[in-house]
């Protein structure tokens, strides 16, 4: 993440960068990959095939991404005034799950697509209205 960081501020310094981690994704948010299919009931559904376990060595879940970018961008926006960070779950997250599940386990819907698109949307508005520097 750093080097993807460096590697963008090298052509671009000073504009603003939000880094928003994963929606949630209960398969995957304790459980690391990867991923595999199956087909259940002759629909698409996907299922984290990790071991919890190995988390302790290294491997990765949602869960623990989210923590270390937000720990990274905390670490940077110190001397990068512009670099910030959105929990993805913000955008969809528990209570979304549980009205709007994702269909495969995995992707969202159209249904909640829209809402993290009108969520997207209503924080940018958000923060450009309370910002002394407006990008539009």
């Amino acid at each position: 993440m750093h080097g993807f960081l460096d590697t963008i501020r090298e052509g671009h310094p000073h504009t603003p960068l939000l880094v928003v981690s994963s929606i949630l994704c209960p398969i995957q948010e304790d459980t690391p990959g990867p991923g595999a299919v199956e087909f259940v009931d002759g629909k698409v559904r996907f299922r984290a095939t990790g071991d919890p376990a190995e988390v302790a060595a290294g491997r990765l879940t949602l869960r623990v991404i989210r923590t270390e970018l937000a720990r990274i961008v905390a670490s940077r926006s110190g001397t990068d005034p512009n670099l910030y960070y959105l929990d993805g779950r913000e955008l969809y997250g528990e209570a979304d799950y549980a009205e709007l599940p994702l269909p495969d386990e995995l992707h969202p819907d159209p249904a909640a697509d829209r809402r993290i698109g009108e969520r997207f949307a209503a924080l940018r508005s958000d923060r450009r209205d309370r910002s002394p520097h407006r990008h539009d």
